[in-house]
């Protein structure tokens, strides 16, 4: 994939990416798993939530640990679970220094998050920089098709089409770079036709499998966003 030297904008994924919310997450589902002598919820099952519609993922991981009880059961623990612990979520290394050049730059730049309104304000009401973007696209907008969460790269499509919209622009998928952590979120920049800067958790890294057939030429693997090279975007 060539890459355009001049990208027009940045499209970042949410939990685990600029928040450490997977670890809350992680935390979370623990407390669910323990109750029912299941668990600890591992790396090579929780690669595969990441990224998905609410859902989905807490039906994937009812299903992986055989737990005897109905997504509504589960999703009503972890809701309480989570509220009371998103006030603790955090920005990651490098995420506050980047957000704050692209918006000193004027590089216009979208959170595409498969988390709901809800969860999305308890994640972020007490952080600063958020302020700064200029869209912000949740994976409960009624413009996303169901069944259209990520891999599918839906969310990135509407992402642009409200930065193009807000700015009068045409930028194209090839001019935008998308920042993830996940392998579907990795896979739905990909389909999206947008470069992608892929920064995994530090204790996903022996479950990521084969990076340079996910990436296929059309990313990078970063340890963190401090490893960013911006200069190398023409940012």
């Amino acid at each position: 994939m060539t890459i355009d030297k001049s990208i027009k904008a940045c499209l970042f994924d949410m939990d685990g990416l600029l928040l450490n919310t997977e670890d809350i997450y992680t935390l979370t589902c623990n407390e669910i798993l323990n109750k029912y002598g299941k668990g600890p919820l591992t790396w090579d099952i929780k690669l595969k939530l990441q990224g998905l519609p609410g859902r989905e993922a807490g039906e994937k991981l009812i299903e992986s640990y055989d737990l005897p009880i109905s997504f509504e059961e589960y999703d009503d623990m972890n809701v309480k679970s989570q509220e009371s612990k998103w006030p603790t979520s955090s920005f990651l290394p490098g995420v506050v220094e980047l957000l704050k050049y692209l918006h000193e730059k004027n590089i216009p730049t979208a959170v595409c998050t498969s988390s709901n309104k809800l969860k999305f304000k308890g994640k972020t009401s007490h952080l600063p920089c958020f302020e700064n973007f200029d869209v912000i696209v949740t994976g409960d907008d009624p413009r996303i098709p169901a069944g259209r969460g990520k891999p599918c790269p839906d969310i990135w499509q509407l992402g642009l089409k409200m930065l193009n919209e807000k700015f009068g622009g045409d930028i194209k998928p090839s001019e935008c770079l998308v920042f993830e952590d996940g392998i579907p979120g990795v896979k739905s920049g990909k389909a999206f036709g947008a470069h992608v800067i892929w920064v995994p958790h530090p204790e996903a890294q022996p479950y990521l499998g084969d990076v340079d057939g996910i990436l296929d030429n059309k990313g990078e693997l970063l340890p963190t966003l401090q490893a960013f090279k911006r200069e190398q975007y023409g940012l």
